[in-house]
């Protein structure tokens, strides 16, 4: 549905953030958060929180959006794991 991908590259290998917004058929709307080293294999971790509405859902996808950003993360073009 909406998906947002970031990059850093401080330090030693570059990382990624991303977020994205997804509906399930339950009528439900899901935000995963995933991050990592790019380009590692296994490396990266993921968190899905569910919400009852697109609104609520928005607004956590946008927090965690702006905390990537706060902390060195820029917007990048989403062209797959360890692009």
């Amino acid at each position: 549905m909406f998906d947002y991908f970031f990059q850093r590259h401080a330090g030693g290998l570059p990382r990624y953030y991303r977020v994205e917004i997804s509906y399930n058929l339950f009528g439900e709307y899901s935000v995963l958060r995933e991050w990592g080293a790019a380009g590692g294999r296994g490396r990266g971790a993921q968190l899905v929180v569910w919400f009852s509405n697109l609104r609520e859902a928005c607004r956590a996808a946008d927090a965690w959006r702006k905390r990537a950003q706060y902390r060195g993360y820029t917007a990048a073009s989403y062209r797959g794991m360890g692009a």
